[in-house]
């Protein structure tokens, strides 16, 4: 069995003004347990890298973009009997890792996924982005029969062991709303409140391109197609 208790996977693309606050958030959370922080990099042109790897991180080059991507590339080189993720723009508390953790091991949960919405305070996010989430969330519950508060948060802590379980196929951003409707599907899964800060860096996401594709793949994924358009499965 590996020594290493948590695998905290982190996908960066020019993160510089937030990467080293969000090493620091992690290497006080997790003192005193054994982890290790994997950084994905797609290409970054500033001193995201240099930042991560001062601060513990191993820093993995990822040529090919995408979300989803980048999570599978840090899934294979994961260590830890617990796999953490977060993103690098201190939106999501590393703190609340160990308390998961835990969570995992006392009720015999397999996957917990963070739910940002149901406690999110006023201002955190724009109404067009709470409206888009909230159409997505309501059309995997419909589709997949799900009761999820959440379905695009990026923050999740599950057993490595049971990735072999997970049909993953999407590249893409579609792979946060895709692991949760897998690990529905063949797991225990668990969602718990987690608090969601504001983002500090530069906006990657493309609000409507991205909510347009998400939506596709949806349903996509429920009509078994899915695997066709986005990517090699995990």
């Amino acid at each position: 069995m590996s020594s290493i208790v948590v695998s905290v996977i982190i996908p960066t693309m020019n993160e510089e003004e937030a990467i080293g606050k969000v090493m620091d958030e992690i290497n006080i959370s997790l003192k005193g347990m054994a982890y290790e922080v994997l950084v994905v990099d797609t290409d970054s042109k500033d001193k995201t890298r240099e930042i991560a790897t001062s601060k513990g991180a191993r820093v993995i080059s990822e040529s090919r973009r995408g979300y989803g991507r980048a999570y599978k590339t840090g899934f294979k080189e994961a260590k830890g009997t617990y796999i953490a993720t977060l993103d690098a723009d201190c939106t999501y508390p590393p703190s609340d890792i160990p308390k998961f953790v835990k969570i995992l091991e006392s009720e015999g949960m397999d996957f917990i996924s963070g739910d940002r919405l149901s406690t999110m305070e006023k201002g955190v996010m724009s109404g067009k982005h709470r409206m888009g989430n909230w159409t997505l969330k309501v059309t995997m519950n419909l589709l997949f029969s799900m009761k999820s508060a959440d379905s695009q948060t990026g923050m999740w802590v599950f057993k490595r062991s049971i990735l072999p379980k997970l049909n993953i196929t999407s590249d893409r951003m579609a792979m946060s709303e895709e692991i949760k409707i897998e690990a529905f599907k063949h797991v225990k899964y668990k969602e718990v409140p987690i608090k969601y800060s504001p983002r500090v860096g530069e906006v990657k996401l493309n609000s409507w391109k991205d909510g347009k594709d998400n939506l596709i793949f949806l349903f996509s994924k429920k009509m078994g197609k899915a695997g066709k358009a986005e990517g090699e499965k995990f």
